[in-house]
């Protein structure tokens, strides 16, 4: 199993990194499974994040690619839900490295 250590707290990860308990994510862990991707998480990131775990509150559910655009489209504006910004953003795999990043399960549809 894997394990990410958050200060004290260790934290059960799923074989693909993501959180085996949801209750666990705070911004803190954001932050740590972020770096373990090598990203650096911006402004621009957060707002993705929030706007993840807004829909998430909303369906139960994480979005595939195209929900995801169109759901941060009409949260953040077009300018920001476009598939240039988000890849750009999530290493070119916006659904599944945001959702992560995000403390959500995995998209169903996600390899």
């Amino acid at each position: 199993m894997n394990a990410l250590t958050v200060g004290e707290h260790h934290i059960a990860l799923d074989k693909d990194g993501f959180l085996l308990d949801l209750q666990d994510w705070s911004p803190a862990v954001a932050e740590a499974l972020a770096e373990r991707e090598g990203i650096a998480l911006s402004p621009e990131h957060w707002e993705v994040l929030e706007v993840l775990r807004g829909f998430y509150q909303e369906y139960q559910l994480s979005p595939a690619t195209r929900p995801l655009i169109k759901y941060t489209a009409l949260k953040l504006g077009v300018e920001k839900g476009n598939s240039p910004h988000l890849n750009r953003l999530f290493n070119g795999t916006p659904a599944k490295l945001a959702a992560k990043l995000a403390g959500l399960p995995k998209p169903t549809n996600c390899i």
